[in-house]
């Protein structure tokens, strides 16, 4: 998304062309190649301007998806282990409360 200040800064400079002398179709055409030009140097830069970009993005974002759902997984098995633990203790403190299980021998 082009931000505010950018957006009305670009309108200024076409409505300057057009006050010069330059027809509105030019002005676009030449925004529009600009921006194109833009966005093939960012591109470029960030190194995605080779044609395997797209598959080596889209194969990152399925790597980032598995990693995100393993994250998931992993944190709902020691929740669901920490639950069942402290289960487990809670039983035992009874069990002894009630005198089921002597805590300690003697």
């Amino acid at each position: 998304m082009i931000p505010e200040t950018e957006s009305a800064l670009l309108a200024r400079l076409v409505e300057q062309g057009r006050s010069e002398g330059a027809d509105l179709l030019t002005l676009r055409a030449v925004a529009e190649e600009a921006s194109e030009l833009g966005a093939a140097r960012a591109l470029e830069r960030l190194g995605l301007a080779d044609p395997s970009a797209r598959a080596d993005l889209d194969e990152l974002r399925e790597l980032l998806s598995a990693w995100r759902d393993a994250k998931r997984t992993a944190r709902n098995a020691v929740a669901a282990w920490v639950v069942r633990i402290l289960c487990a203790l809670v039983m035992l403190g009874m069990a002894v409360k009630l005198g089921l299980v002597p805590l300690v021998r003697g």
